[in-house]
Order: structure tokens, then sequence, then C-alpha cells
């Protein structure tokens, strides 16, 4: 056994890393080879990226096509390791091509810094004086960004409450801030220790946690899509989906694998684009929660019309400034391949992904289900692991599929076969 107790190993060069842990865990020259390749990313701006880097682990950049997003049609990069999900995103966005596509509207890009404060001898006196003090309290977070005041945004209110908990009564200042085109977590949380001083003194407490928070609740995107009943395949099918949708609605069980299709699609968007997708998920999942029952973030419905009309609200923070996407090669050239100027639009593209991705997969539950369509993919996957190419992929699939019978074994078997015949 080894330890992993090792002093001074952000010290060493990338190089020294790999060979310290090779020789650990016992890597062959092979596996030392395949993470010194970094793609066509310089090693040294991963290096800076995070710490103690070996290596570099890629993951396929697909292109969803087929999406109008209102009124512009727009390629959308994609960064999974689930087969799938692009085919099935890019089959739904054609579901919803008519008319302007995919109506997506985002809020205005506002962040909330939380303000921690305990001990204060009287908290509803205090709330009072923070709301007296607003001013001032704004202004001293604005002078800690010259440069987002001056691009429009900034800190723009604040609100007081009190929360009784385990350890007492605690009163929590929320600081609202456009942060315009950035994600914002440094520029809110920069703002929340300025003015904390001022907080200790207007309140008498004691500031513990100044941090912002991830349910970006003043950040939503709001998207809405239409599909006419016969690309569906009738009213029935319509019927079906809706009452999927209504089971989503109804059951948290239900719920959370509702949201995660949901999430398939908007976070191998921003996994291309270089976001910070743990804020997003953490977001999402407060946000179906805030009613204090788990739910489902879209809702599907019929229209008088009989067709479906899909709707999704969630919380939606990006930025095209600033982290990984600044220093990223590839994140740069998913946002140009998406045509995007400002993080508003980031967000209205990737929920309409995230609706996109949604109707593919409550469409194949109430349908014909979803291994069906997970399976052919994977037959694909299993036949270039076997070794097919070419047009031998499909035919090994295909095969496979037939006869239900999806497994590498197989696989191998069904090309063995082939390749004699030949």
């Amino acid at each position: 056994m080894y330890s992993s107790r090792i002093p001074g190993f952000y010290k060493l060069s990338m190089e020294e890393r790999l060979e310290k842990v090779a020789e650990l865990v016992g890597l062959t020259e092979e596996e030392k080879r395949i993470l010194r390749s970094f793609g066509h990313v310089d090693p040294k701006t991963l290096d800076v990226m995070i710490e103690n880097v070996v290596g570099a682990m890629p993951y396929p950049l697909g292109i969803a096509v087929n999406f109008r997003v209102n009124g512009r049609d727009v390629l959308i990069p994609m960064v999974i390791e689930e087969s799938s999900v692009v085919a099935a995103a890019s089959n739904a966005a054609r579901m919803m091509r008519d008319g302007e596509g995919i109506i997506s509207i985002a809020t205005d890009p506002v962040m909330i810094g939380q303000i921690q404060v305990l001990d204060v001898p009287d908290p509803w006196r205090a709330r009072v004086d923070i709301y007296r003090h607003r001013e001032g309290i704004l202004r001293v977070a604005n002078q800690q960004s010259k440069t987002l005041t001056k691009l429009g945004g900034g800190a723009k209110d604040l609100d007081v409450r009190i929360i009784g908990s385990r350890v007492g009564t605690m009163l929590v200042v929320h600081l609202y801030v456009d942060v315009r085109d950035a994600m914002g977590a440094n520029a809110v949380n920069t703002m929340c220790e300025a003015v904390a001083p001022i907080i200790e003194e207007i309140t008498g407490g004691k500031v513990l946690l100044r941090i912002l928070s991830n349910l970006a609740d003043r950040r939503l995107v709001r998207v809405r899509g239409r599909v006419r009943k016969e690309v569906l395949g009738g009213e029935e099918v319509v019927d079906r989906i809706v009452a999927a949708s209504a089971f989503a609605e109804a059951d948290p069980y239900r719920a959370a694998t509702h949201n995660k299709g949901i999430l398939n699609g908007v976070i191998a968007v921003a996994l291309a684009t270089g976001q910070d997708h743990r804020a997003i998920e953490a977001g999402a999942h407060s946000y179906a929660a805030r009613t204090g029952v788990y739910t489902s973030l879209s809702r599907w419905e019929k229209d008088a019309n009989g067709d479906l009309v899909g709707t999704l609200e969630m919380p939606m923070p990006v930025g095209i400034v600033g982290g990984a996407v600044k220093v990223h090669p590839i994140a740069r050239i998913a946002l140009k391949i998406m045509g995007v100027s400002t993080a508003k639009e980031l967000a209205e593209i990737m929920g309409a992904v995230g609706l996109a991705q949604n109707l593919a997969a409550i469409r194949a539950l109430a349908t014909e289900g979803i291994q069906r369509g997970h399976m052919k993919l994977h037959a694909r996957n299993l036949a270039v692991m076997a070794g097919a190419e070419g047009e031998l992929i499909d035919l090994v699939a295909e095969k496979m599929v037939r006869e239900g019978n999806v497994r590498y074994s197989r696989a191998v078997e069904i090309l063995e076969e082939l390749r004699r015949n030949m």
C-alpha cells in the first residue's frame, strides 16, 4: 500500500507529478503516454486552471442540429459521455422548428450574495436599520467593481431575512448584484466581504458567512416550445406525454429523473462552454424544491388544437467572460459556433436545449420506451469496441438490435461471422 500524503506535490512540475503517481500506482508507459496527450490544448493552460495537474481527460464534443431559438438557427456544441443525448436533442429540436422555433427568455443576470449575521441583540430592529442604510451599503458594494457598474451592472438592491435555526436566530442579508456577462461568483463574494463590517456595525451582531448563493432565483430562463400533434403521431401521443409530465409534477421520485433529462442537455452545453456546471445543477435542483416539495422544472400540456406545448423555468447562471471561458480555447470556439455575444443569449440557448432534451426523453418514455433508442446507439458503440469499421458498424449494430441481444460478446461474434462471409 502507498501513502497519499505527498508533501510538496503541488510544487512539482506536471511531468514530475505524473512520474510520482505512476511510481505509486504502477502506471504503464502506455498509460502515461495517454495522460500526456492534451489534444490541442496547451498543457500550460490546463496547469493553471486547477491544482496538481498530471494530464487531461478528453470527452467527445458533438454538435446538435435543427435548433431554432427565438427565430435564429443555431448549432449547439455539447460535451457528454452518454450516447443518444445529442441525437435526441437534435430530433426534438426538429419537432419544434415551426415559426420562431423555441422561445426562450432570460431575466437580467442578477445573482444573490448572502451575509450571515449571528448574535444580533434585536433582529427586527436591525432589519429596519439595514433598510435605512440601504443606499450606503450598496454604494460600498459598488466601489468594489467600477468596471461592472460602468457596464450597467453592480449591486442593485438588498433584502433582509430573519431565520430560526438550531443554533438560534440569525439575520441574513441578501445582496442582489447584476453581474452582466459573468457568472458572477467572484464579484458577488468580494462585495459581500466589503459590506460585512458595515452590517456588523449596524446590527451589533457578528458576521460569519459571506458567500454567493447558488439558488439563483433572480436569474431565470423561461422557455416555451410547441409540437404539432401530427409530428408526434397523433393526439393520443400528446395525451400520453401530458400524463407523463403530470407524474413528474406530482412525484419527487419521478421528478428527479425527469429533471436529470433536462440537465443532460443543459450540462452538456455547460461543459462545452466552460461553465460552472455544479452551480447550474445545484440551482436547478434547489429551485425544483423551492415550494418544499421537489417537483419538475418543466410542464407539458395540450392546447386547444390538440398540439403539445412545453414550458420550462429554471435558474441559469452562466457567463461568457472570466473563469474557464476565458482561458480554455475549446470553450471560446464553442461560443463562436453558437454565435452568442452575451451571457443572456447563452442562457436562452441552454434553456432551449433543456426543453428539447426533456421532450426527447418524455416522448420516448410515453411511446416506445427509453431503452429502444438507447440500445440502437449503444449497439453502435459496442460494434466499434468489437473492432467494426465503416459499414460493418451499422451491420453489427442492426443485427444485435433485431435479436434483442445488445452485448459486447455478441458484437464480437457477429463481426467475426460477417468477416468470414465477406
